[in-house]
C-alpha cells in the first residue's frame, strides 16, 4: 500500500465490541469496512423481553447502514466470513478477498451445550432474533395447546416451562414467563389457569446469579419465590430429551416432564474462534475464546485484535474479563484508540457493575461494594438499558411499551410466527 493511501481497517462484527470499535474510528484517517452477516446492530440483552412478548424485535435492533450514514470513511458488508489468512491479510466474504492492515474479530458467541449438542433441538438457546420468536412461540403454543388438551398429564407437561441455567439471562427469562402466566395471560383462556403454569428455574450452583454478592443472590431467589417460580440450586442436567429433561444432584437422579425448555447455561466462542485458532495455531481456551495481548491484539500479530465474547482477556488478578457487553464495548473503543495511536498503554476494563432484572419493579444490582436491589435497581437497570439502546427511535419506542406494559400488565407482541410450534 502506498504511503498517500489511508489504511484499511476491517471489523469482523456489527455487536456490541465490533459497533463500538467502528464508531469510534468513524470519520478518521483511516478507511473502515465492517462486516457482519446481518443488516443490523441487535441488542441481546432485552432478547429475553422479545421472547415474552414484551418487544418486538424491531424495538432492539437497528440497521447498520443507519448507523453509519454519516461516516463517510466506513462501509458495510453484508455477508458471512469464511476465511482469514492471516500471513497475507486477507479476510474472505463468500467468493470476495478484501485486504486489510488492521483486523478487528469481534464475531460474538453462541450458546454452550458442553459437547451435547444435539440438546439445543430441545433446549433453544438466545442469542438472536430468530431464537427469541421460536422460544415465544413455543411458549405461546405451550399454552394453546394445553387449552385442547384432556390428559392431564400431557396438560400439566405442557404448562411446565424450564429455563436451564441461573445466571442473569435465566433468572431474566424465569420471572418474564412467570409474569405473562400471572398477570398478562390469567383470563385469557377458558379450559386452563396460566397462573397455575409451573416455571421451574435450574442452576447447578448452590445459588442463582453466582457472581453476585450472597445476599443479592437471596434476594433475587425471594423474588423468583413471589413471582411462583420454582428454583431448583445444586443440580444439574444430566440428559435432555423431547418432553422431559433428567436432572442429577447428590440424591439422586430426578426426571421433569416439560414441553418447553430454554438453555441460558453458558456461552462458548462464535466458530470463526475455532477455525482461526485451529488454521493458525492460535492458543484459545475451553470455549473457545483467543487469548489475547494485554492489548488485544494476538500474539505473534501486532496488527489483529480480538474483542468481546470471542477473546479471552486475563487481568493481573488472574481474572477473565466475562463476556457481556460493557467489556465488549470498552474494548471497541480501546482498540479503536490504540489503532489511531491515542492509546499506548495496556487495556484495563472499567467496571461499572452488574445488573439483572428479576420482574415487575424488583431487580439486583451492585458495583464493589454499593448493593442495590427492589425498586431502586429495577429503575437504574431502566435507565442503563434505554441508554444503551442503539437510536433514539428505538428508546422512544421501548420506553413506551415498558410504560403501556407496566399500566396494562400488556405484552401486545404475543404472535406465534412459527408454524411449526403451532396448534
Amino acid at each position: 500500500m502506498g504511503t498517500n493511501q489511508k489504511k484499511h481497517i476491517i471489523i469482523i462484527g456489527g455487536g456490541f465490541g465490533g459497533l463500538h470499535a467502528a464508531i469510534a474510528l468513524g470519520n478518521t484517517s483511516v478507511n473502515v469496512t465492517l462486516i457482519d452477516k446481518r443488516n443490523f446492530h441487535l441488542f441481546q440483552p432485552l432478547l429475553y423481553q422479545v421472547a415474552t412478548g414484551g418487544l418486538s424485535p424491531a424495538d432492539i435492533a437497528f440497521p447498520l447502514r443507519a448507523v453509519f450514514k454519516k461516516k463517510r470513511n466506513i462501509r458495510v458488508v453484508l455477508g458471512t466470513v469464511t476465511a482469514i489468512d492471516l500471513d497475507k491479510k486477507q479476510v474472505q466474504v463468500s467468493e470476495q478477498f478484501l485486504s486489510f492492515d488492521k483486523l478487528i474479530i469481534a464475531a460474538g458467541s453462541g450458546s454452550h451445550y458442553f459437547g451435547k449438542e444435539h440438546w439445543a433441538e430441545m433446549a433453544s438457546g438466545l442469542k438472536t432474533i430468530e431464537d427469541a420468536t421460536s422460544i415465544r412461540s413455543k411458549v405461546l403454543s405451550a399454552f394453546e395447546k394445553a387449552e385442547l388438551e384432556s390428559d392431564p398429564e400431557k396438560k400439566a407437561a405442557l404448562l411446565t416451562f424450564t429455563v436451564i441455567g441461573g445466571g442473569p439471562a435465566g433468572v431474566e427469562m424465569a420471572g418474564a414467563i412467570a409474569e405473562i402466566s400471572r398477570d398478562t395471560m390469567r383470563c385469557d383462556f377458558h379450559n386452563i389457569n396460566p397462573s397455575q403454569a409451573r416455571i421451574v428455574l435450574i442452576e447447578g450452583n448452590k445459588r442463582v446469579l453466582a457472581v453476585y454478592p450472597p445476599e443479592l443472590s437471596a434476594k433475587a431467589e425471594k423474588t423468583l419465590h413471589k413471582l411462583g417460580v420454582e428454583v431448583l440450586t445444586g443440580f444439574y442436567v444430566n440428559d435432555i430429551q423431547k418432553g422431559e429433561v433428567t436432572l442429577k444432584n447428590s440424591h439422586g437422579v430426578h426426571t421433569l416432564a416439560t414441553e418447553t425448555m430454554i438453555w441460558a447455561a453458558g456461552v462458548k466462542a462464535a466458530s470463526l474462534s475455532a477455525k482461526l485458532a485451529e488454521k493458525n495455531n492460535i492458543e484459545a481456551d475451553q470455549t473457545g475464546r483467543i487469548i489475547v495481548n494485554p492489548d488485544c491484539s494476538i500474539p505473534e500479530y501486532p496488527d489483529i485484535y480480538v474483542i468481546g465474547d470471542i477473546a479471552h482477556f486475563q487481568m493481573g488478578d488472574d481474572a477473565i474479563l466475562p463476556g457481556i457487553a460493557p467489556v465488549a464495548m470498552q474494548q471497541g473503543r480501546y482498540v479503536a484508540s490504540h489503532i489511531l495511536g491515542k492509546k499506548t498503554k495496556p487495556f484495563k476494563y472499567m467496571d461499572k457493575g452488574n445488573l439483572a432484572v428479576i420482574g415487575r419493579k424488583s431487580a439486583v444490582a451492585f458495583r464493589g461494594d454499593v448493593k442495590l436491589s427492589g425498586p431502586i435497581a429495577w429503575i437504574l437497570w431502566i435507565f442503563i438499558h434505554l441508554l444503551f439502546l442503539v437510536g433514539a427511535e428505538n428508546r422512544i419506542l421501548v420506553a413506551i411499551q415498558w410504560g403501556f406494559n407496566y399500566f396494562t400488565f400488556g405484552r401486545s407482541a404475543r404472535l406465534i410466527v412459527n408454524n411449526r410450534n403451532a396448534c
